[in-house]
C-alpha cells in the first residue's frame, strides 16, 4: 500500500490547484494553429483504454493535415512497448508507466530511454449494473471479490452480493467478475493497486477491451467488473470506492480525481522514442502540440476521461523538445 499512497499524494499535489477547471479544458491551454510541412504517416499501438482518444485526436489533426495518415491498433498497453522498439510505431499509448524490465528493453537497443507524456486523466471505475443498489466497496472488499490471495486483508471469500451488504433480489446471487487481459495496463493498475499485486481468480471473465467490459455488466444483472471511466454508459453504475474499510467513500467525479482523493485515479501515457537533445520531425512535433492543446484536450473531456492542467502539459511539452 506505501507505494499506492505515495502516488496519491504526488497527484494530489500535482492537482490541488487545478479544481475549479475540473469539467473544462484549462484556458491556459493554447489553441492549435496549422503550420507549413507537416506531411507523411503516424501509427500508435498499445492501450485499449486511450483508442478512442486516440481515435479523437487522429481525426481531428487529419482535418488540419488531409495529406497525413494516422494509424490506430488498441490491444493493450502491454503491446506499446515492444511496437516502439522495433519502430512498428511512433506513438505507444499506455494505461499504466512503462515497466523498469520495458524500459531496459529499449535502452539496450536505442542507449537512452523513452520519452513518455501525461495525456490525461483517469478515475479507474468499479462498475456495477446500473439496478444494482451497492453504494462502496473498500479495496479489501474488492480484492476479496477479484482475487483468490487477498492480499488487502480481507476475511473471507466474497462470493455473493449479500456479503457487501447488498439485500433484495441481489442478496444470494453468485457475484459474476469481468476484467481485462494480461496484455492490458488497467489490468496492471488494478492488480497492483486494488489487489496489492495479487492473483485474480479463475473466475473472472476476460475480456479483449474495455468497452467489452462495460458490455458485459450492462447485460448481467450480477455483474462487477473494472473499466476506465470514460467507457461508462447509461446501463452500468460507477461505485464508491475508499482505500481503507474505515476510510471515506469517494466517487471519481473530476473534483475527486485531481484532488487524489478518490483512490484509483491514474495519469494515462503516451510513450515515443527521442533522441536527447535531438529534435522531432515535423509531424510528430506537430501531434504532441496538437495533444496538449485546447483542441486536444477538448477530446480527452469529450471521450469522458479528465484533461490534463496547464502545469503538467508544459512540463511534459518541455522534456519532448516541443516549443
Amino acid at each position: 500500500m506505501i507505494k499506492h499512497f505515495a502516488g496519491a499524494l504526488a497527484v494530489a499535489g500535482t492537482f490541488a490547484a487545478f479544481g475549479a477547471y475540473a469539467l473544462d479544458v484549462d484556458p491556459a491551454l493554447k489553441e492549435y494553429k496549422k503550420t507549413s510541412g507537416v506531411e507523411g504517416s503516424l501509427k500508435s499501438v498499445g492501450s485499449d483504454t486511450l483508442n478512442n482518444v486516440m481515435t479523437l485526436w487522429a481525426e481531428s489533426f487529419n482535418k488540419e493535415y488531409p495529406n497525413v495518415k494516422v494509424e490506430i491498433e488498441g490491444k493493450g498497453s502491454g503491446t506499446a512497448p515492444p511496437a516502439l522498439i522495433s519502430g512498428a510505431a511512433q506513438f505507444a499509448p499506455m494505461s499504466r508507466p512503462m515497466k523498469a524490465g520495458e524500459i531496459d528493453d529499449f535502452e539496450k537497443k536505442y542507449g537512452y530511454k523513452p520519452t513518455g507524456i501525461r495525456v490525461a486523466v483517469d478515475a479507474l471505475a468499479v462498475f456495477v449494473n446500473k439496478d444494482n443498489p451497492i453504494k462502496c466497496l473498500s479495496f479489501a472488499q474488492a480484492d476479496a471479490i477479484f482475487s483468490k490471495t487477498r492480499l488487502m486483508g480481507g476475511k473471507e471469500d466474497i462470493k455473493t452480493w449479500s456479503q457487501v451488504g447488498v439485500t433484495g433480489e441481489w442478496a444470494n446471487k453468485p457475484i459474476s467478475m469481468y476484467g481485462r487481459n494480461s496484455a492490458s495496463g488497467t489490468y496492471g493498475y488494478f492488480k497492483e493497486v486494488v489487489m496489492e499485486n495479487g492473483d485474480f481468480k479463475d473466475s473472472v471473465k476476460e475480456q479483449a477491451g474495455s468497452s467489452a467490459v462495460v458490455q458485459a455488466i450492462a447485460s448481467d444483472k450480477f455483474a462487477i467488473g473494472y473499466s476506465g471511466v470514460g467507457y461508462k454508459t447509461a446501463d452500468v453504475k460507477a461505485i464508491e470506492i475508499k482505500a481503507k474499510d474505515n476510510g471515506t467513500c469517494y466517487d471519481g467525479s473530476p473534483e475527486n480525481a485531481y484532488k487524489g482523493d478518490y483512490p484509483i485515479t491514474r495519469f494515462l501515457y503516451v510513450y515515443m522514442n527521442r533522441k536527447p537533445g535531438a529534435p522531432m520531425e515535423p509531424l510528430r512535433n506537430e501531434f504532441v502540440k496538437f495533444i496538449f492543446s485546447k483542441q486536444g484536450q477538448t477530446g480527452v473531456l469529450k471521450d469522458g476521461y479528465y484533461p490534463i492542467p496547464s502545469a503538467i502539459a508544459f512540463q511534459d511539452l518541455k522534456a519532448t523538445g516541443v516549443e
